[in-house]
């Protein structure tokens, strides 16, 4: 499947090592959201990234791999997506585990499914943040120094604003959409209303839309109709 993501206004994001119904995942896939994110922090393996991949694949919704582990990268998404957590204390969060990879990979990887995003995690609490060793402490110039390394230094087609469970600074996320030209603004944290997966759509080009899904379905599928989507089934 050919994955265009400039098109993208709404995308959920699914955890492999966090549990979900038969039920609730075809009301996912078959919502009308434009995509669907694998990926997440801690707990992901090879094992239940490929049974999520193969539930997934029973419907037609484009599903692409963020990879967060070298050991949980399975082949059949349409897009491999490739954090670089530009604001990680940590170098082998930003190039020493993607050099780790391709030595094993790289020889064999198709460039035209692998995509470069440009992370920074504000967060300070989150799992993401720990991991990452995210210096968190940062203000509007330093996230658009980011934004502007990611797009013109790096020439990434995604930059991502991670607030990963706590909704973020839209004032912030709007700075950056003004400063970005050509490459992509996602926004993920905290979207467990309509109200605000509305003001993040009209922050960012593209939302992402997580935790909720686990804790309300019926909230998280309200977040479709702020982007003009509508509910294909289950209304």
């Amino acid at each position: 499947m050919i994955v265009d993501i400039t098109s993208w206004k709404h995308v959920f994001k699914l955890d492999p090592d966090k549990t979900l119904s038969d039920e609730h995942l075809e009301r996912i896939c078959t919502s009308g959201t434009h995509g669907i994110i694998v990926g997440g922090s801690t707990g992901v393996t090879y094992d239940n990234t490929v049974d999520l991949l193969a539930r997934i694949r029973q419907f037609e919704v484009p599903c692409v791999l963020e990879v967060s582990h070298r050991d949980a990268i399975v082949p059949g998404f349409d897009l491999y997506l490739i954090p670089v957590v530009l604001n990680s204390k940590d170098p082998k969060w930003i190039v020493g585990q993607h050099a780790e990879v391709l030595k094993e990979y790289g020889a064999i990887m198709d460039w035209e499914e692998v995509l470069a995003e440009g992370y920074v995690i504000l967060n300070p609490d989150s799992d993401a943040a720990r991991l990452t060793n995210a210096e968190t402490t940062v203000d509007v110039q330093d996230v658009e120094a980011y934004a502007r390394i990611a797009e013109h230094l790096f020439h990434m087609p995604i930059f991502y604003i991670e607030y990963s469970g706590t909704f973020g600074d839209m004032e912030l996320v709007r700075q950056m959409r003004r400063t970005l030209r050509n490459t992509q603004l996602f926004y993920g944290g905290g979207i467990d209303n309509q109200e605000k997966a509305q003001a993040a759509a009209a922050a960012a080009d593209t939302i992402v839309v997580g935790n909720i899904v686990y804790d309300d379905l019926d909230a998280a599928l309200q977040t479709l109709y702020v982007v003009g989507l509508e509910r294909k089934q289950y209304v």
